[in-house]
């Protein structure tokens, strides 16, 4: 990397950790301070200390659905309230305070449709990996890449991570004879997760792997074409162990079944905690600014806040390499789960064990 390269990367990042200490500092200034809510799920888009996007609220309740541009939308209506005023014992007001809304008689909302900041982010990274895949898929189809070498560093740069998780992930784990059939999964599993992560190195941005319901979902999307996928061999280890006597597939059955759902539940924590934690870590760092300064005074916090600004660019650093690690590391185990499931076992030796055992 140039020396020029070098100080544009080294200013960005400085941008990035003192936006996050801005963000923080007005934070601290409102007495609202929680570093658990910027892992959660919000009806708004947060852009402090500049303001905020609320979202379209979708109720389905009694009265059928209603759709409204924003949470205050709802609230002026007048159906609605925030539950911070039942909670509070005060009376209703047209202003969202905690932005979970409840119906104003007291009837309970059978299902709550409302956009969400991270349900955003996730369409977000859709539209950039659409973005990214259909010219690129335009110019496989022209032949460019196919028939001759990739030109331009755009198609050169992809073709670089598609033909790893190509050849590395999907053929390494699947085989030769299947992994072309779970190559695009493979292939778009690891660009969204990628793209997702990304998101939560951007100021104000949100990353939605950082939610264990997008987590879940991305792994059940792995568990439903690993079964549906199965072959016979697969469905036969899990039911009926070959090889063992019958009294300990009594026992193993169980574990088998057992082992098909801690699969998924291990993608989906392993995904989720790894992101969340990385983003409780940075603003626990920066919030270490402001715990300095109502211990020693502003002097000392101000005098030791570069040390925490260096010390959350670094984690910044290690966040990057993380992003691409465990989208890695999902998309590894999905294909890892998906060729055991999808391989077809010799069982001649079982066979002649179970012959020579009746004998």
């Amino acid at each position: 990397m140039t020396p020029t390269k070098s100080l544009y990367l080294t200013i960005l990042l400085l941008v990035i950790s003192f936006t996050s200490v801005l963000a923080a500092s007005a934070e601290e200034n409102s007495k609202q301070v929680d570093v658990l809510d910027k892992l959660s799920n919000h009806y708004y888009l947060d852009f402090k200390p500049v303001g905020k996007i609320e979202l379209p609220r979708i109720f389905w309740d009694e009265d059928g659905v209603s759709m409204y541009m924003s949470s205050s939308n709802a609230l002026e209506s007048g159906k609605y309230v925030d539950t911070y005023y039942e909670t509070a014992g005060l009376p209703s007001e047209a202003y969202p305070v905690t932005y979970d809304l409840a119906r104003a008689d007291g009837t309970p909302l059978k299902i709550d449709l409302s956009l969400s900041s991270h349900l955003l982010y996730f369409w977000f990274a859709g539209f950039i990996l659409l973005a990214l895949a259909i010219p690129l898929a335009r110019r496989y189809s022209a032949g460019i890449g196919r028939d001759t070498e990739p030109k331009g560093a755009f198609q050169n740069m992809m073709e670089v991570f598609i033909v790893f998780v190509r050849d590395e992930i999907a053929l390494a784990n699947i085989g030769p004879k299947k992994y072309k059939k779970f190559t695009p999964y493979l292939i778009t599993a690891f660009f969204m997760i990628l793209i997702m992560n990304m998101f939560g190195l951007v100021p104000w941005g949100v990353s939605s792997t950082a939610d264990v319901t997008v987590t879940a979902a991305l792994a059940l999307t792995t568990f439903l074409l690993t079964q549906l996928n199965g072959s016979k061999d697969h469905w036969r280890h899990v039911f009926w162990f070959p090889g063992v006597p019958a009294w300990i597939r009594v026992i193993l059955t169980p574990v088998e079944i057992i082992g098909l759902f801690t699969k998924p539940f291990s993608l989906t924590i392993r995904l989720f905690a790894n992101m969340a934690s990385g983003k409780v870590l940075i603003y626990s760092i920066i919030g270490l600014i402001f715990i300095f300064s109502g211990l020693f005074g502003d002097a000392v916090a101000y005098g030791t806040s570069w040390i925490w600004v260096l010390f959350a660019l670094f984690i910044y650093l290690i966040k990057t390499v993380v992003a691409f690690l465990q989208a890695y590391i999902f998309t590894m185990l999905s294909a890892l789960f998906i060729g055991m499931a999808v391989e077809e076992h010799e069982h001649h030796h079982d066979h002649e064990h179970e012959h020579v055992h009746t004998a």
